[in-house]
């Protein structure tokens, strides 16, 4: 058992736990420190926290100094208080324990959202143990992903018709009501089955399949399977299949979304012609067009991981059955500042690359074959 192993042993709190509330000075788990390496025959050096950094240093920031820090702008930020301040607050704590205000808890979190920092740096910056700032994530993150469906909803209705047109309007594809893709979240290699979480590349990461609107909204966010697993595996387990099985329901005037070629034709989701070398004007054109729209999937998870840069890096995480609700937190808080228009500057968007996959969708391919012929025969020629 190693040091903070026994820490941990010591304060009877795991990472885990949400029975406790976070000490503001971490001096809990400090003092448990001291004993144990007391009881070994050494001393500890103490390690350096700063003092008062939220209440001195963070209140005086003014927005685009705010926002370079934390990714929003303050008043983002009092926004999200708003909506899960009291919950952050809700758990209980022990008797005599000073708990960390709620704007600590969000402020933390988002820093380590936003960030590739250690969570030994963040203690440090916030004045906190690490075990401390653990349960902070973990409750931000809870937080968030029980507010999800607010904020990251399959448009229907008048939402549905105001995608279409303006996909439309953009890029000449008629009923695109969404774009689907998926990418990869790169993790720590996990104390348990690790195998199963190597990807193609060599590299232990999570599955996430996601579909957004042009306006770079998440509509579906599905995440949490292991790099290892086949991607059409992910799309069959995934919301996205149950909606194409019903399109009554989520696809209204026949719309559909666009995927790549390795997707599959289907009557719900339209993919490119493969090019041979020798495709038609009217091939080229359809696929000139579809291409068009689908660089909004591509744009929204390049902001999504420039936004939150610890997507981009190992994410922060010991327990791997928190990595899908943390993604999720980190989707809501993209959505969040785009509906309140805050936006992600444009030249801080790292390229991001989208894994390609084998074939996803097997059914239905010649009604989709027939919906992609008459959809290419009415599209507007472009210049290609």
């Amino acid at each position: 058992m190693n040091v903070r192993e026994v820490v941990n042993v010591l304060l009877d709190s795991d990472d885990d736990s949400d029975s406790e509330t976070s000490s503001s000075s971490g001096e809990d788990e400090d003092f448990a420190m001291q004993m144990y390496m007391a009881s070994r025959g050494k001393s500890m050096v103490p390690i350096p926290r700063i003092k008062g950094y939220v209440d001195e240093v963070v209140s005086k920031y003014d927005s685009e100094t705010f926002k370079s820090h934390f990714r929003m702008y303050p008043e983002t930020f009092e926004f999200l208080l708003s909506l899960i301040g009291k919950t952050l607050m809700e758990t209980p704590y022990k008797p005599g324990r000073k708990p960390l205000d709620a704007k600590h808890q969000l402020l933390l979190a988002i820093w380590m959202m936003a960030t590739p920092d250690t969570y030994r740096s963040v203690c440090e910056k916030f004045g906190v143990g690490r075990a401390t700032a653990l349960r902070c994530v973990r409750r931000v993150s809870l937080a968030l992903h029980s507010i999800a469906p607010k904020f990251i909803q399959w448009p229907k209705g008048e939402r549905a018709a105001e995608v279409m047109a303006d996909y439309e309007r953009h890029s000449a594809f008629p009923k695109v009501i969404g774009c689907i893709d998926g990418t990869h979240i790169k993790i720590d290699a996990p104390k348990f089955d690790s195998d199963s979480y190597i990807n193609r590349k060599g590299t232990h990461s999570v599955q996430v399949q996601a579909v957004c609107t042009r306006d770079l909204l998440f509509t579906s966010v599905y995440a949490g399977h292991v790099g290892s697993v086949h991607d059409a595996r992910v799309f069959r387990l995934s919301p996205v299949q149950n909606f194409v099985e019903d399109p009554n329901n989520y696809f209204p005037n026949d719309s559909h979304l666009l995927g790549d070629a390795a997707y599959g034709i289907h009557p719900q989701i339209m993919v490119p012609f493969k090019d041979n070398g020798h495709l038609s004007r009217r091939q080229r054109n359809f696929n000139f067009c579809l291409s068009s729209a689908r660089m909004s999937i591509e744009r929204a998870f390049g902001v999504w991981k420039g936004r939150w840069r610890s997507l981009l890096h190992c994410l922060p995480m010991v327990t791997t059955e928190k990595i899908p609700e943390y993604i999720l937190a980190t989707a809501v808080l993209h959505n969040i500042c785009i509906m309140r228009r805050d936006f992600f500057r444009q030249d801080e968007i790292p390229t991001i690359r989208v894994h390609q996959r084998g074939p996803l969708i097997a059914s239905g391919r010649d009604a989709g074959i027939s919906k992609r012929e008459s959809i290419m025969n009415n599209l507007i020629m472009r210049n290609n």
